[in-house]
């Protein structure tokens, strides 16, 4: 089978490990440097607790090396929307969207995709309120232009199964600039 798959990128863990160790470090400083039970000693706790937690997060992110987005000639499945692959005849329309420097791309799907549980009152409302899909592509993980996997994703929900197979095996994942 012809596919693509888009993995998350290393930087981003390695960011949030290099990011929390100077406060981890800074509180053990504290613990060690300050009489228990002293304001200091207790921010110490905090502050290594608290920042220890972006340790595994980071070293997890780092090393996950399950692909985020698989595209097929069938269609397109993210692991982080917990939902089945939707079929290209069941997109209408793919468009990025922007909300506070993290990028999405929200699919329009017809009626014919079901999802596997309605989307949370509450969220359906911050949906509507951003202008996005029930169905959203997240990727803030991947280092890849967006633009451009838009326009791949528009250009192959309008083509034929053989026109798919064709373009997948054409595209080349052009990565952006270092983030």
């Amino acid at each position: 089978m012809t596919e693509i798959k888009l993995y998350k990128t290393t930087t981003k863990g390695l960011k949030t490990i290099c990011m929390c160790l100077p406060f981890v470090a800074v509180g053990i400083w504290m613990i060690t440097d300050n009489p228990y039970g002293s304001t200091e000693h207790i921010i110490g706790w905090v502050s290594t607790c608290f920042f220890g937690l972006g340790l595994p997060v980071g070293l997890f992110h780092t090393f996950d090396r399950r692909p985020q987005i698989v595209i097929t000639e069938n269609g397109i499945w993210d692991r982080t929307t917990n939902q089945d692959e939707v079929k290209w005849e069941q997109i209408i329309e793919a468009y990025l969207l922007d909300i506070s420097g993290q990028k999405f791309i929200s699919l329009v799907t017809d009626d014919t995709f079901v999802f596997k549980k309605k989307p949370y009152k509450w969220a359906a409302k911050i949906n509507e309120f951003a202008e996005a899909q029930n169905l959203n592509l997240y990727l803030g993980q991947i280092n890849i232009d967006e633009l451009e996997l838009t326009y791949f994703i528009n250009q192959l929900s309008q083509q034929s199964i053989d026109e798919r197979k064709k373009s997948i095996k054409s595209f080349k994942v052009k990565r952006t600039t270092f983030c």
